[in-house]
Order: C-alpha cells, then structure tokens, then sequence
C-alpha cells in the first residue's frame, strides 16, 4: 500500500526543466541580429534626406529624432524581455512565462521597427 506522506510524494512545482534553455536560446539567434538589422537601418536613414533642404529637413529631422527614440526604445525594451527569458528560475513551472517571453522578444523588436518607420516622415 502506497505511503502518503510528503516524503514519498514526487515535487512536481521544484522539477527542472530539462530543455528550459531551447526557447530562449531561438529567441537570442532571432532577436539580437534582428535588432542590429532595425539598429543598422534606422542608424542609416538619415541618409534618405540627404538631398532635402528647408522645410523639408526640418520636418524630416523632427519626425526622425522621435523615430529614433521609438526604435532605441522597443530595442531596450526587447533587450529585457529576452534577459529576462533567460532569469527566470529553469522549473516546469516557469516554462510557460519562459516561451512567452522568448516569443516576445524578436515580437517586439518588429514592432519598434514598424513603428520607426511609420514615424518617421520619409522624403
């Protein structure tokens, strides 16, 4: 007859997660040079208005220096989502928060890209 006792019973929210390292270990080779890519487009964007002058210049340089913000700050922003994949304590019952983020970090490196250009008054 089985035992019921604390002891005898395995502890099913303290078991490790054997491949707790997959999910976030895509999202790194995902993110990172999806976000250098946004880095490396949006740093060479001013180029677009090299040609401009006046009025022109000036509204693309306002509407670009808050892109650029967007962008700096959808890509630290997706820098922490995937940090923060990686912290989270490696048990099963962290798997769930864990695929989340880890999908959520290239997700939101596209969005600050999308939202840079929409943002940004293009000559």
């Amino acid at each position: 007859m089985l035992d019921d006792t604390p002891d005898d019973m395995p502890d099913l929210l303290d078991t490790r997660a054997p491949r707790a390292w997959a999910a976030p270990l895509v999202s790194t080779v995902v993110t990172l040079p999806g976000a250098a890519l946004a880095l490396f487009f949006g740093g060479l964007s001013p180029m677009a208005c090299d040609s401009c002058d006046g009025a022109r210049a000036d509204r693309f340089t306002r509407s670009f220096d808050s892109g650029w913000a967007v962008l700096c700050t959808g890509l630290l922003l997706a820098l922490a989502v995937l940090v923060a994949s990686w912290a989270l304590p490696w048990r099963q019952q962290h798997s769930a928060r864990r695929v989340l983020l880890a999908v959520t970090a290239p997700a939101v490196v596209v969005c600050a890209f999308i939202a840079f250009v929409g943002l940004v008054d293009w000559p």
